[in-house]
């Protein structure tokens, strides 16, 4: 069986300006996240828990865009494409699996800032080694395990008629919205675990940063208080913009007259995050920066 993805179907006239829009936006990302996984690889300075977190929520951004922009490209190319459901259901499982691992790695972060921020003593002690791995491991394996189940059962949901598909790309709605059967079953267990991976996290996050936040206001420098409380907040903003745009598209009841709403809001979180995650969290840090012209100064000066 077959889908056919409709991709910006009424904006054919702009599909040339769009594509190559995409296609930027997509080499930026990638590069921009090569660049932040090999700086951290390479300079010992750079060998801290925090950076090591960094390094992996590059790793999952381009396993997200990857699986993802791709394909979208084409659809954009052709103004629609088809696909295959098993090429489509295999993007929809690790499209979700990479997010749900990045909700975790967001939430992981957070909690190491607040451990370094408002714990500085004891942030040695806990934030070791074993822990950041451990971390890091259950938030890969949670994201990829947790959604076989509900992978399996939309596999041998049955299919019949025109499937055609109005989105950019292979998505749990659209996909439901094309089933003969009954999906009551699916949509529960998803909505459960959304709760469960992008809810709670959220939660946790805003918890964390509060407490950070009350923490940055007892710092007696100015500049301090400053230097850290913007690098916080632009941390924030990224996570309410990821999670705020999930939340709209899967936990809000999306009616017939919100589906090209939904389209675009799904953009934020395939395309935008994915691009200003290097940005917040490699050139609004001083360290990485100092690391990058000292290599790139080597580089130019051989």
């Amino acid at each position: 069986m077959k889908l056919f993805l409709l991709g910006f179907g009424d904006l054919q006239n702009m599909s040339t300006f769009i594509f190559i829009l995409f296609l930027l936006i997509y080499f930026t990302t990638v590069i921009g996240n090569i660049l932040i996984i090999a700086l951290i690889a390479i300079s010992p300075r750079l060998h801290s828990p925090m950076y090591f977190f960094i390094c992996n929520l590059s790793v999952c951004e381009m396993f997200f865009i990857t699986i993802i922009m791709p394909n979208l490209l084409y659809v954009l190319w052709w103004n629609g494409s088809y696909m295959s459901f098993y090429a489509c259901i295999t993007q929809l499982y690790v499209g979700s699996a990479t997010g749900s691992a990045e909700c975790l790695l967001l939430t992981v972060m957070a909690y190491d800032r607040h451990l370094a921020i408002c714990n500085p003593l004891r942030y040695s002690s806990i934030m070791n080694i074993n822990t950041q791995n451990h971390l890091v491991v259950w938030a890969w394996m949670t994201g990829f395990i947790v959604l076989v189940s509900s992978t399996i059962i939309i596999c041998n949901l049955q299919f019949c008629g025109l499937n055609t598909i109005d989105h950019l790309f292979c998505d749990l709605a659209p996909i439901l919205r094309l089933s003969t059967s009954d999906t009551s079953v699916v949509e529960t267990e998803v909505f459960l675990i959304i709760l469960i991976l992008s809810l709670l996290p959220f939660v946790l996050i805003i918890l964390s940063y509060a407490t950070i936040f009350y923490t940055i206001l007892g710092i007696p420098s100015k500049t301090g208080r400053q230097k850290t409380f913007s690098t916080c907040s632009s941390h924030l903003v990224s996570v309410c913009v990821y999670f705020g745009t999930i939340f709209i598209i899967y936990l809000v009841p999306s009616q017939q007259n919100f589906i090209k709403i939904n389209k675009l809001l799904s953009l934020l979180y395939v395309v935008v995050t994915p691009l200003l995650n290097p940005i917040i969290y490699s050139l609004r840090n001083k360290e990485m920066l100092d690391c990058f012209r000292y290599y790139f100064a080597l580089i130019i000066l051989r």
